[in-house]
C-alpha cells in the first residue's frame, strides 16, 4: 500500500513541478523559490554555519501562516522551510499543510537528528513534497556533527517510511577534513534510493575558496553518478567555475525570483546578503519584486547560493531556450561522451522550440496546465508581458554580454539554496 501511495504522490508531484516550470516560462515576474525561517535555534552547532543560534524562540504559527499566505499571494511556486532546525518548531506540520493548500511545492531542509518513524509519518500526512538532509562527514568531528555514522539510521527510516522525495547533500570545501567522505555519502544515498547532490561550503559572505586538485577530482566524480538530464546538476557551470576560482557572468534576480524571509519577517536577497532590501514581507509588492530582480549585485560573480543559480537557469531557459537546452545536453556529454537525448526530449524540442506550430503547442500546454495570466500589477505591466525583469533596461545589459541570464565564466574558461549547515 505504501508503494502505491508513493507512486500516486510522485505522479502528482511531477505534474505540479511541470506547472512550476511552465509558469516560470510564462511569467518573468513571480518568485520561483522562497526560503522561510520559522526558528533560528538549532540543536547542533556546526563550526562553519552562520545561520543559527542556540536561544531563539519559534515564530508563532499564526504569523508563519500569514507569511505563507503572503508568499502565495505574490505567486511563489516553491516554499522551502529551513532554519536553524525547523523540526524544532512545534507547528511545522501546519506550515507544510498551508503551503500545500495554497498551491505551492513544500520543501524542508533539516539536519535529520529529530527524524524518527512517527515524525516521518507526520510529515507524510502534512503533505511534504521534498526533504533535503545534508551530511558532511563519515564520523562527527569539531567542524560538523552531521555524520553518516549518526544519521544512517535516519536515512534507513526515510527509505522505509517517507512518501516524499528525499535528497542527501554531501559537501566539499576547506572546512571538511576528509573530502573522500562525500563520495561515500553520495553512494549510500543512491543505495537507499535517494537522489544525491554535492554542495560547496561557503564563508559568511556566500563565497568559496577554490577547491584543491583532490577536491576537484572528487567533485567531478560525483557528477558522473547518473544525474538525471533535467537535474540542475546538468547546468552546473556556476560551481565548475567557482571551484576553479573563476567568476561567473550572470544576472542575479534575488529579491525578485528568489526570496529569503528571516525569522523577523523581513525579505532579504539571500541568506548570505541579509539586510537588503530588508522590507517586511507583509509590505512587499510586485514593484519590489521587479526592482530587486533588476538590480545588478556586486556579489554575483562569486556567489555560491545555488537556489539563486537555479532560478537563473529557469530564466535562461525562458529567454534563450534553444541555447540553454544545448548547454544542458553538452554538459551531459562532458560526463558521458556517448550520451544521446531521449526521444521525449527530442519531441519536446521540436514541439516547443523548432516547430512552425509551436504557438499551438504552447497554447495547448497553457490550457492543459491551467495557467492563467495575472491581472496587471502596479505600474500597469501585465505579469506575463515581458521577457526581462526590467522593461526599461535592454536585455543584454540586464543579463550579460549576449542577453542570457547566465553566460558562463566572465573570464576565459573552465539544480529542494542547498544549505550546507
Amino acid at each position: 500500500m505504501r508503494k502505491i501511495r508513493r507512486l500516486i504522490r510522485t505522479i502528482n508531484r511531477r505534474y505540479r513541478e511541470t506547472r512550476m516550470f511552465a509558469r516560470a516560462m510564462h511569467s518573468p515576474w513571480h518568485p520561483v523559490v522562497a526560503h522561510i525561517i520559522p526558528i533560528r535555534r538549532c540543536n547542533l552547532a556546526c563550526a562553519y554555519c552562520n545561520e543559527f543560534d542556540g536561544v531563539s524562540k519559534p515564530v508563532p504559527v499564526a504569523e508563519m501562516l500569514r507569511r505563507v499566505d503572503k508568499l502565495a499571494d505574490l505567486g511563489t511556486s516553491i516554499i522551502t522551510i529551513s532554519g536553524g532546525e525547523p523540526l524544532l518548531h512545534p507547528d511545522l506540520d501546519a506550515m507544510i499543510r498551508r503551503i500545500r493548500e495554497r498551491g505551492a511545492i513544500a520543501t524542508l531542509i533539516t539536519n535529520g537528528y529529530l527524524l524518527v518513524p512517527s515524525r516521518i509519518e507526520r510529515l507524510n500526512r502534512a503533505g511534504l513534497d521534498y526533504l533535503q538532509i545534508s551530511i558532511d562527514n563519515l564520523e562527527p568531528d569539531e567542524v560538523s556533527y552531521k555524520s553518516l555514522k549518526v544519521l544512517d539510521q535516519k536515512l534507513r527510516w526515510l527509505a522505509e517510511f517517507a512518501e516524499f522525495s528525499v535528497s542527501v547533500n554531501s559537501v566539499l570545501g576547506g572546512a571538511i577534513r576528509c573530502p573522500e567522505d562525500a563520495a561515500v555519502i553520495a553512494a549510500r544515498a543512491r543505495e537507499l534510493g535517494f537522489t544525491s547532490t554535492v554542495g560547496i561550503l561557503h564563508d559568511h559572505t556566500g563565497r568559496i575558496q577554490p577547491l584543491d586538485e583532490t577536491q576537484q577530482r572528487i567533485y567531478e566524480g560525483l557528477l558522473r553518478m547518473g544525474t538525471p538530464l533535467f537535474s540542475f546538476a546538468q547546468y552546473d557551470r556556476f560551481q565548475k567555475n567557482l571551484i576553479r576560482g573563476l567568476p561567473n557572468d550572470w544576472h542575479c534576480r534575488a529579491g525578485g525570483r528568489y526570496l529569503y524571509i528571516c525569522e523577523d519577517g523581513l525579505v532579504h536577497r539571500c541568506s548570505q546578503q541579509r539586510g537588503t532590501p530588508g522590507i517586511a514581507l507583509a509590505d512587499y509588492t510586485a514593484d519590489d519584486l521587479r526592482r530587486e530582480a533588476g538590480v545588478r549585485k556586486e556579489c554575483a560573480p562569486f556567489c555560491t547560493v545555488s537556489c539563486v543559480h537555479q532560478t537563473a537557469m529557469l530564466d535562461a531557459f525562458r529567454e534563450r531556450p534553444r541555447e540553454t537546452l544545448q548547454r544542458m545536453l553538452d554538459g551531459r556529454r562532458e560526463i558521458d561522451p556517448l550520451f544521446e537525448p531521449p526521444a521525449l526530449v527530442k519531441a519536446l524540442d521540436w514541439m516547443f522550440l523548432r516547430s512552425r506550430t509551436r504557438r499551438f503547442f504552447e497554447s495547448a500546454a497553457v490550457r492543459l496546465l491551467r495557467l492563467k495570466p495575472s491581472k496587471p500589477a502596479a505600474g500597469g505591466a501585465p505579469e506575463f508581458a515581458s521577457r526581462s525583469a526590467r522593461p526599461d533596461i535592454p536585455l543584454e545589459r540586464l543579463c550579460g554580454r549576449d542577453g542570457a541570464a547566465f553566460d558562463g565564466p566572465a573570464t576565459p574558461q573552465l539544480g529542494p539554496e542547498r544549505r550546507t549547515s
